[in-house]
């Protein structure tokens, strides 16, 4: 059973979106991720800040990459995102998810993303379900 930072590796190689978005994959243990990544011209709406798809696509990834940390697949079934403050182009985003509540299969995880300033920006929160089948 693949765990930790290797079932991460398999899903970025598997994942075009994520690595389209720019994320790098900073730390993984069970039940966490801290992810970063760099937002661009592309990324931003109609009044010059980020697209809020952009803040909540970086926590679904961290999201999904601490839930499958522990080597059993996992799906999210509810995510909700509250924005906090403006974010910018050449602004640096770091993501990290928590694991709140953890059983055979539901998964409960917040995921806090900061600016480079360590300011928060967004709160996200997502549930996930947690399949039966495990990486390999």
């Amino acid at each position: 059973m693949l765990k930790n930072k290797q079932v991460v590796d398999v899903m970025m190689a598997n994942d075009a979106f994520s690595r389209w978005l720019g994320i790098e994959v900073e730390e993984v243990k069970e039940g966490y991720c801290r992810l970063q990544m760099k937002v661009r011209e592309e990324m931003l709406n109609g009044f010059y800040i980020a697209h809020g798809g952009i803040t909540y696509s970086l926590a679904d990834s961290a999201l999904a990459f601490a839930a499958n940390s522990h080597g059993q697949k996992a799906v999210s079934v509810e995510t909700s995102i509250s924005h906090l403050l403006p974010v910018k182009a050449g602004d640096t985003l770091i993501a990290e998810a928590f694991e709140k509540s953890v059983t055979n299969k539901i998964g409960v995880y917040e995921v806090e993303i900061k600016n480079q300033e360590k300011q928060l920006v967004a709160l996200f929160k997502g549930t996930v379900y947690r399949t039966s089948k495990i990486w390999e």
